[in-house]
Formats: structure tokens, C-alpha cells, sequence
């Protein structure tokens, strides 16, 4: 089996990891595009599916918690899976308040996001 090529939105208010996780995810073969908040990942879900959102916890306008929220009342995105990314250090507990799929904590190894995103998208034959 291999992995299945999947729309990722990248959910991160630091513009440079924000960059830098598109960039590495895109490498992986996926279609990713990035939101900088809350408010812009709702607007890209308005005119675009994903597979994954990949979700910083802690950002300016929307926090995580609001997004979520906001996602779950969505028919087309309520069962799409989470991951979330923080430095806090309760991060498997907002996580599991949030429903997140899977959580990583910064400073985090890019290899680690690749295979946790690997293990979160269905595979294909």
C-alpha cells in the first residue's frame, strides 16, 4: 500500500514555519496551502476541502479552540482530521479538548511531522 496523495491546510500564525511545513508537506507529494489564522483557515475551507489541518494552538484573532468550533458546524469539514502544534506545555491535554487527531510539541523534528502525517492519512492501494 502507499501513501495518498492529500490536501493539507497548515494552520500557523509564524509565517516562517508556516512557510516551511507547506514547503515540506508539498515535497511529500501533498497539496497543501497555508492559513496564517483562524479566520483565513475558515476562509480556504470556504473554497477548498482538506484532508488534514494541521493546527497551531495558540494564534492571534482565533485561537485553536474557536477554529475548532467554527470547523465542527461545517458539514463539509466537521470529520476532518487534526493535528496539533504548540509549545505549551499542556499541549496533550488542549489537544484532547480540542478532538485533535494527534498533537506534536515545538521546537518539533520535520521528520516527525512527516510521519505523523503519514500515519493520520488513509492509505491507497
Amino acid at each position: 500500500m502507499t501513501r495518498r496523495v492529500a490536501r493539507i491546510l497548515v494552520v500557523e500564525d509564524d509565517e516562517t514555519l508556516r512557510e516551511t511545513l507547506t514547503e515540506v508537506l508539498g515535497d511529500e507529494g501533498h497539496e497543501v496551502r497555508g492559513a496564517a489564522h483562524g479566520y483565513e483557515a475558515l476562509e480556504r475551507l470556504d473554497e477548498w476541502s482538506a484532508d488534514l489541518i494541521v493546527l497551531d494552538l495558540m494564534m492571534p484573532r482565533m485561537d485553536a479552540f474557536e477554529f475548532r468550533e467554527h470547523q465542527r458546524h461545517r458539514p463539509d469539514a466537521a470529520t476532518t482530521k487534526v493535528m496539533v502544534l504548540s509549545a505549551a506545555r499542556e499541549i496533550a491535554s488542549a489537544a484532547d479538548r480540542l478532538g485533535a487527531d494527534a498533537w506534536l510539541a515545538k521546537p518539533f523534528n520535520l521528520a516527525d511531522v512527516i510521519d505523523s502525517v503519514a500515519e493520520l492519512l488513509p492509505r491507497s492501494a
